[in-house]
């Protein structure tokens, strides 16, 4: 439990310890970067009437440029997210014996909610990353539900309808990607996004952030992500070769095109590297809903978007099969992560 860098927000850390600084090339150096003030915010209020076409193509422009998007007007009550929010700052804030209960550094571990420190491969890892993890498995809900935290007193109820709300917006905007592509309503339907789990990154102050990383360059291996993320900026893409951060727009969500998404459109679509960074002065908190497929289930380019001229990219394989090389990875040789899945001319 002392590894959880949220235990020790109560003590001034001066220096960052050495466990903590990336090697030089690895390192975000001077901060902040330019902000990324383009990444496309989308209105999704604007599909039920005459844009709806539009909207999907501006999702799949989007898909294809930054591999990112923000959604406003989603149907999640403003609320509910602001109190989500609420519930995960004050879990970090417990005393240190309230959350023991779901501290792990056992990646296999069974239980439906834990905590990391810095990563699932704490032991292992070279360089620890400046972040408390939280992890909640959360399909089925109901069963899993029940091993998550009593405390804050609100959690289970706020957490448990935040996440069927998120649920529920999914499959629109995989529909609207579906629209985009010119595939058949429904195509993402099914178990391709069934298993959910929810990741909540926390962030303390860091003394050095030019030294150390909260979340290292990686790109998603699930279909698609849903992100929540407080006022304070700390999310990073790379594009164009430079990293631009991503600023938070309230009341809005960070939708991720993960790289099943990237497969079965046949690399129409594009799974982006990101990161996270640190700051000096104020603790940052965000909440990563993953979709992914159930491990059995066959991914491969979608035939509607095969032809003549437009051939396949990648070979079928199960999800499974995808996730286990991805992990054997730890984190390293991300541009090479698809490689292993391409055909070959």
């Amino acid at each position: 439990m002392e590894k959880l860098i949220s235990n020790n927000n109560q003590v001034q850390i001066r220096s960052l310890p050495e466990k903590y600084i990336f090697p030089p090339e690895k390192r975000p150096g001077k901060l902040p970067v330019s902000a990324c003030k383009f990444v496309p915010v989308i209105d999704l209020e604007e599909t039920a009437g005459d844009n709806r076409a539009v909207i999907s193509q501006k999702i799949l422009k989007a898909s294809q440029e930054f591999g990112f998007f923000q959604v406003v007007n989603h149907g999640v009550p403003e609320d509910l997210m602001k109190d989500t929010m609420r519930m995960f700052k004050e879990f970090f804030e417990l005393p240190a014996e309230d959350k023991a209960i779901f501290y792990t550094e056992d990646a296999r571990s069974k239980k439906h909610c834990k905590l990391y420190p810095s990563s699932l491969i704490y032991a292992t890892e070279d360089v620890h990353l400046w972040r408390d993890n939280l992890k909640h498995d959360c399909h089925p809900l109901e069963k899993c539900i029940l091993d998550w935290p009593v405390k804050p007193t609100r959690y289970r109820q706020v957490v448990g309808s935040y996440a069927a709300e998120v649920t529920k917006l999914v499959p629109r905007i995989l529909e609207l990607i579906c629209e985009g592509l010119g595939l058949e309503s429904g195509y993402f339907e099914g178990k391709l996004g069934e298993v959910t789990s929810l990741s909540v990154n926390h962030y303390p102050p860091c003394p050095d952030p030019s030294l150390a990383l909260g979340l290292s360059k990686h790109c998603d291996p699930n279909l698609i992500t849903i992100l929540l993320q407080d006022d304070v900026c700390g999310l990073q893409i790379f594009k164009d070769n430079e990293w631009i951060g991503v600023d938070p727009v309230p009341n809005a969500f960070v939708v991720n095109i993960g790289y099943q998404l990237q497969i079965m459109s046949n690399n129409k679509l594009k799974s982006v590297e990101h990161r996270a960074v640190t700051n000096s002065r104020t603790a940052r908190t965000s909440a990563a809903f993953f979709f992914n497929p159930s491990d059995d289930i066959m991914i491969a380019p979608a035939k509607a978007l095969i032809n003549a001229s437009n051939p396949p990219v990648f070979r079928a394989c199960q999800y499974i099969e995808f996730l286990r090389n991805y992990m054997t990875r730890n984190g390293s040789d991300i541009d090479d992560a698809l490689e292993h899945f391409k055909l070959r001319a």
